[in-house]
């Protein structure tokens, strides 16, 4: 009788299981593209970040700027005020706001594929490794074997001058989706891709000319929330020819 008790417990909580299963983390930001929207989760464990990238999205600063710069298996760059205006559009990927962010980069937060994170100066001349004030990227990257992953543990470990281990769910990541391991622990990485990672990848197979610049722009809309019929509206608006 108990049994039975157990097992009609157990078989009444599986549609609660299964539901809390589907349950979907609600974005907090969308890239809107021609290409199809990128929906992003922004990390509470990166606030500065996070309430920067809200800021500029709802100001609407990143609405007709570009993925400047676009290498496939690695990432697609954008938030550059220079690559929504004519006469700056060859100094793309080197403006900003006016002001960096003190860096926020987390032991355990790589560079998966779909994280979003903040574009920096070199350490030769950003030893603190503040971020851009704007402009970000988004990983794409490629599959990793055991040795490699491996490798880049090492040279990680190099870096920091201690010792450096990926989590086993981390190398899973890296075999099966993919990512940029050799970026970790450099950059801050303050969001993710929750809905999207196929416009990644449409984005990433773009044309691009020296520079890696794409010979068609592809511009984008970002809005706070869930606010993509507001952006695609405004994208179609900036898209449309003029006479």
């Amino acid at each position: 009788m108990r049994n039975t008790t157990i097992l009609v417990a157990l078989l009444l909580a599986l549609p609660l299981l299964a539901s809390a299963q589907k349950k979907k983390v609600k974005p907090d930001a969308i890239i809107v593209t021609e290409y199809g929207n990128i929906s992003l989760e922004l990390f509470d464990e990166t606030p500065k970040h996070k309430e920067n990238f809200l800021k500029l999205a709802k100001e609407g600063f990143y609405d007709g700027t570009t993925f400047h710069r676009v290498i496939k298996e690695f990432m697609i760059q954008g938030g550059d005020p220079n690559s929504k205006d004519p006469a700056k559009k060859k100094l793309a990927g080197q403006g900003g706001p006016g002001y960096t962010l003190p860096a926020e980069i987390l032991p355990d937060r790589i560079h998966q594929k779909g994280a979003l994170a903040a574009a920096r100066l070199g350490d030769q001349v950003n030893p603190d490794r503040n971020s851009s004030g704007s402009q970000f990227y988004i990983v794409q990257g490629r599959t990793f074997s055991d040795k490699e992953i491996n490798n880049s543990e090492r040279r990680i470990a190099m870096t920091m001058g201690q010792e450096f281990k990926y989590t086993e769910e981390q190398k899973h990541l890296y075999r099966e989706v993919g990512g940029s391991p050799w970026l970790d622990q450099q950059y801050t990485i303050y969001g993710q891709v929750i809905d999207g990672m196929d416009i990644i990848d449409k984005i990433g197979a773009v044309t691009t000319r020296p520079g890696d610049v794409p010979v068609k722009d592809v511009v984008i809309v970002v809005v706070a929330g869930k606010k993509s019929k507001k952006g695609e509206k405004k994208l179609q608006q900036m898209l449309a020819p003029t006479e």
